[in-house]
């Protein structure tokens, strides 16, 4: 076992378990007070759902063998035989634990399912969103991340798809899952219509920062080692992530005539998006254009959603399928070390629209029986007073309140009656 290679790992994935709490914050401080807490727990709820299944049978479908290309088989299911001392290769050629990456790996999938929660944002069932959580990563995350990663059929390209660390399986998968989900819930109450601002940008900078400072964790840790090409992973998302920033920054200053803040924190993020799939494998300038790119055009991705019709409430779709698309396609061209070329642009771009095509149908599919069933959409009552006293029997903000602890909650039996100002 390489000691130091473990230790990098091992941290690596603590930086992503920070990046779901993040993510929460980030989303929360977008959402109108009413939902904020619902909003922080449709992120924190998958690091629950989600661990457990990936120990039970989702590392196993992911990385244990191949099933015609499609998924793993169940050999590992409950990480059987698995131990401490039980090794793998990274991709240096050094021996690391089995348990250091699945962990890893375990957290890649947690962070996907709460990606989409900002696109339904404000209307759907809590209880529901959790079996759309375990149901969407079984039949969706899995597989994809086994087609990329675990050696299914896009690993298995000529040349093979360059995704260092989940372009396609992560952010395009969340990117077009979000939006066939959108297209079953329906939209917002009042969307058009009424102000559906941030309530709380302090929270989204917050937010914003944390999920920054854990994705060095998320796109160095995927080299798996210590090396050089984790640092110069590590160096690009830094890079790519500031001019993205400026990209959006300044598209959003000549079409609308202002910087914004939340310009600032959704161009800082589309540009870790677009630089996940690319970093390790160009230089510092295809770095750069990469970010700037993806700044510009996810701030004009956006506003789609207005001329389109669907309400994609925190931008996923703009963001995370924008510039996981952009980061996908442009390393085709800009991969470094002769791995560039038009051979390589059409792998990649096989790979983001066999992903698009798959999980939009899965999804739509998977949301749509949900929604015949038990029901994805929320009353409009439930919606209209806040979700999270209808779901959760709190409030985010309490300024009256007698005190905290569980004797603070709004009791069950009135929670109905409330009605609460956004």
């Amino acid at each position: 076992m390489n000691v130091g290679d473990t230790g990098f790992v091992l941290i690596s994935a603590a930086l992503v378990m920070v990046m779901t709490p993040g993510l929460a914050l980030f989303y929360g401080g977008m959402v109108r007070t009413k939902s904020t807490l619902n909003m922080l727990m449709m992120s924190f709820v998958s690091l629950g759902i989600v661990s457990v299944l990936w120990v039970l049978y989702g590392h196993s479908l992911a990385f244990s063998g191949d099933v015609g290309g499609f998924v793993g088989n169940l050999d590992l299911i409950g990480l059987k035989g698995v131990t401490g001392d039980t090794l793998m290769e990274n991709f240096a050629g050094r021996k690391i634990p089995v348990f250091a990456f699945s962990l890893f790996q375990m957290l890649f999938a947690v962070i996907t399912p709460a990606l989409m929660s900002g696109a339904l944002a404000d209307r759907v069932k809590f209880g529901s969103w959790m079996v759309f959580v375990g149901l969407w990563v079984t039949v969706v995350y899995f597989p994809v991340a086994h087609w990329v990663w675990g050696g299914g059929w896009l690993a298995k390209l000529d040349p093979a798809i360059i995704d260092f660390a989940g372009g396609t399986a992560v952010h395009i998968n969340a990117g077009i899952g979000a939006l066939a989900a959108v297209l079953v819930v329906g939209k917002r109450v009042g969307f058009k219509r009424d102000p559906m601002r941030p309530h709380n940008l302090t929270m989204v900078l917050i937010g914003t920062a944390l999920l920054w400072f854990g994705w060095f964790g998320f796109n160095a840790g995927s080299e798996l080692a210590a090396d050089g090409t984790a640092a110069g992973m590590a160096l690009n998302t830094q890079v790519a992530t500031g001019a993205a920033m400026l990209g959006w920054l300044a598209y959003e200053r000549i079409r609308h005539g202002a910087f914004t803040t939340l310009g600032a924190c959704s161009g800082a993020v589309a540009g870790l998006v677009a630089i996940t799939p690319s970093g390790g494998n160009v230089n510092v300038f295809g770095a750069m254009l990469i970010g700037v790119v993806a700044g510009a055009v996810c701030s004009w991705a956006v506003s789609l959603k207005f001329k389109l019709g669907y309400d994609d409430s925190l931008d996923v779709v703009g963001v995370h399928l924008v510039g996981g698309v952009i980061g996908t396609l442009l390393v085709g061209f800009l991969a470094i070390n002769g791995a560039g070329g038009f051979k390589q642009f059409v792998s990649q771009a096989i790979g983001a629209f066999s992903v698009m095509g798959y999980t939009f149908v899965v999804t739509f599919i998977l949301a749509w029986v949900i929604q015949k069933t038990i029901g994805f959409r929320a009353s409009e009552d439930d919606e209209v007073t806040g979700l999270d006293q209808t779901s959760h029997a709190e409030t985010a903000y309490d300024f009256g309140g007698a005190g905290g602890g569980l004797s603070g909650a709004v009791p069950s039996a009135t929670v109905a009656s409330k009605k609460v100002d956004a």
